[in-house]
């Protein structure tokens, strides 16, 4: 379980494909407090340690599933991806609830500079028997993309817009977002839950 607040935007070091499977080697400032086994979201995508390196990165992999439903499969060296580590139980919850499981990718649409801060519009395929079962934004409602936790401004069917200010500009990959550029989406489980009940009843 996560938050949605990024701990760092960490640089890849190292791709390798496994038939199916990519395993992504990652330098980050924490690398040292890592355990094996232990979860760390890229990007919003939740992914295991499955090693630690003696260069000081560590490594996950990402099955074809995890390929085929997010924007992993287009990293490559010197990409920088969202981290954070796991949710502490005893800690506050500053963003919202995220599983760390990617329902579909957006694409960015537009990038419109405010006095100090940023509007971004994102764009994605919009399929009524998913939208029925809540893999949709409302008006400021919360929306995971790339990993952190944001609000929903301009809630249409198939596209909203969020605000950025600068610490999340600077501390995040939004800095390397532009238009076109591919993100991953994580829909809030609340409603994923409230529209499974209300089919249900």
């Amino acid at each position: 379980m996560f938050s949605g607040i990024v701990e760092e935007a960490a640089e890849v070091v190292r791709i390798e494909r496994d038939g199916t499977n990519v395993h992504i080697t990652m330098k980050c400032s924490f690398v040292d407090q890592l355990k094996i086994d232990q979860s760390v979201a890229h990007n919003g995508v939740c992914l295991t340690v499955v090693s630690l390196n003696e260069d000081g990165t560590y490594t996950v992999t990402a099955v074809q599933e995890t390929l085929d439903r997010s924007n992993l499969g287009e990293l490559k060296p010197g990409s920088l991806v969202n981290l954070e580590r796991s949710m502490k139980m005893d800690g506050r919850l500053d963003g919202h609830i995220v599983q760390g499981h990617v329902d579909t990718t957006a694409i960015c649409t537009g990038v419109e500079p405010l006095d100090g801060s940023w509007y971004y519009s994102f764009k994605y395929d919009f399929k009524p028997e998913l939208a029925s079962k809540g893999y949709v934004t409302v008006e400021k409602g919360s929306i995971t993309v790339n990993g952190v936790s944001l609000t929903v401004c301009d809630s249409e069917a198939d596209s909203f817009r969020v605000a950025i200010i600068p610490y999340t500009h600077d501390h995040t990959n939004f800095k390397d977002i532009e238009k076109g550029t591919k993100v991953n989406l994580e829909f809030d489980i609340i409603g994923k839950y409230i529209a499974r009940i209300s089919a249900l009843s």
